[in-house]
């Protein structure tokens, strides 16, 4: 979002008029959920998708309308059995499909498209709501609406009541990934993690390990004290942790200060053998307890028999994007 949010901007200052497409709601085995996007000019799809296949197609079509008559509309796309064969489709569902005509140069969406980015550089929970009874209005709001707490939740979705037509859908989303340990699995790992989403910050003990040139696409690499970890990192319970320090004691000392945090995932690398050692070290000499030690998931990452520091890095970055989409459809 934020990537097409930018392109947005760009081409509305070169005077270029844009749909904003988005699924609103869906049901069904539709290619794509709620949350969907593409962006969409006179020349056709720019970025983002909706799902790929005939419905996208379909999609752009009316968009390309939807641009000459410079009015915003919504379009119900019902895959019914014969829809599917139609529609050359393997799945069946209904989406509702908004098409928001974004004028050049319109300062209330060119204004809201630095505010967003303001908001990705904050690291913030923020929502984007698209009021569908007011032509598909956007704007940025936070957890303090009062007006829209109910509704501020992780899991896109349209909302229908109270006289509300909205769209609401987090776009920036609160926590960080913190990584211990600049080795040649995080050297993996990190721009794995930060092309689907999350914001990286990598610790090292060794400058050389906490270099910003091994990881350009980490939010910020610290060469700090894994012994006094709080000196430079601060660890919430949005945030993931990733711990492969270069060796046990590392480790040890690492994970005895971030359970106490209680971060939402905590993967530590190694061995069940070297775990359980680790486990008991933590349980008698620094006396964590069984519910706090249980935070831990190692071996970290999905059971894929990886075996090179890029398999276990894909290993790892899919077992967080589990975990991450667990939490979103809470």
């Amino acid at each position: 979002m934020r990537q097409m949010l930018k392109e947005m901007k760009a081409r509305m200052l070169a005077g270029e008029d844009l749909v904003m497409v988005t699924v609103i709601a869906s049901s069904g085995a539709t290619p794509r959920g709620a949350g969907a996007r593409m962006l969409v000019g006179a020349g056709g799809r720019i970025c983002g998708t909706i799902g790929g296949g005939a419905v996208e197609y379909r999609s752009e079509q009316i968009a390309k309308t939807v641009l000459k008559e410079k009015n915003s509309r919504g379009h119900d796309f019902t895959l019914t059995r014969d829809d599917v064969q139609n529609l050359g489709m393997i799945c069946g569902g209904a989406c509702n499909v908004f098409f928001h005509y974004l004028s050049a140069n319109d300062p209330e969406v060119l204004a809201l498209a630095d505010e967003a980015e303001a908001w990705f550089v904050k690291g913030e929970d923020a929502w984007l709501v698209s009021d569908i009874a007011d032509g598909g209005r956007l704007y940025l709001t936070d957890k303090g609406d009062a007006a829209l707490a109910p509704w501020l939740t992780r899991q896109p979705h349209r909302v229908q009541e109270d006289g509300r037509d909205l769209y609401i859908e987090q776009i920036v989303t609160g926590g960080r990934v913190y990584v211990f340990g600049g080795g040649h699995v995080a050297q993996e790992l990190v721009p794995v993690l930060a092309h689907v989403g999350f914001r990286c910050v990598v610790m090292d003990d060794r400058p050389e390990f906490a270099a910003p040139a091994l990881f350009p696409t980490a939010e910020q690499v610290v060469l700090g004290d894994f012994h006094n970890i709080a000196a430079s990192v601060t660890i919430g319970s949005e945030d993931y942790v990733c711990v492969m320090t270069r060796g046990h004691a590392g480790d040890t000392i690492v994970q005895a200060q971030v359970l106490k945090c209680r971060p939402c995932y905590c993967g530590v690398i190694g061995s069940r053998h070297k775990a359980a050692g680790v486990r008991k070290i933590l349980k008698e000499e620094y006396g964590l307890t069984e519910e706090e030690l249980d935070q831990v998931t190692t071996p970290i990452g999905i059971s894929i028999q990886a075996e090179t520091p890029a398999e276990i890095a894909i290993s790892i970055a899919a077992q967080m994007i589990q975990h991450r989409a667990s939490r979103n459809n809470r």
